[in-house]
């Protein structure tokens, strides 16, 4: 794995894929519209990963990973209620398997991000 792109992916996962109450009113999406009146911001987590960045790689992860890496990525740091062994079975993989699709999806990924600040 690429460290670097290990951190983007973990605060991606949590800007984006983590529900953010407004108040204390839980994970429920009218709620927390209803609490915030309707102005719900992304990014107010303090992430160290520009919200630019964050979009960036939902794109990425969405349209130009192939499924298999896309599904790697999404089942490893959206995933936090499984265990690695039910993210594996999930995503019909071994271990070596599973890691080198998550590394080869860190190298497509650092590549696209790298193609686009040029």
């Amino acid at each position: 794995m690429i460290k670097r792109i290990d951190e983007m992916l973990k605060l991606w996962a949590q800007d984006l894929h983590t529900p953010v109450p407004c108040g204390a009113v839980g994970g429920n999406m009218i709620a927390m519209l209803m609490e915030c009146k309707g102005e719900l911001i992304r990014g107010t987590r303090g992430s160290r990963v520009l919200l630019d960045e964050s979009v960036d790689i939902e794109l990425i992860v969405n349209k130009h990973l192939s499924p298999e890496l896309s599904l790697i990525v999404r089942e490893h740091y959206c995933n936090q209620d499984s265990f690695l062994s039910q993210k594996m079975q999930h995503c019909g993989c071994s271990t070596p398997t599973y890691y080198r699709r998550l590394h080869d999806a860190h190298v497509c990924i650092e590549g696209l991000l790298l193609g686009r600040a040029a």
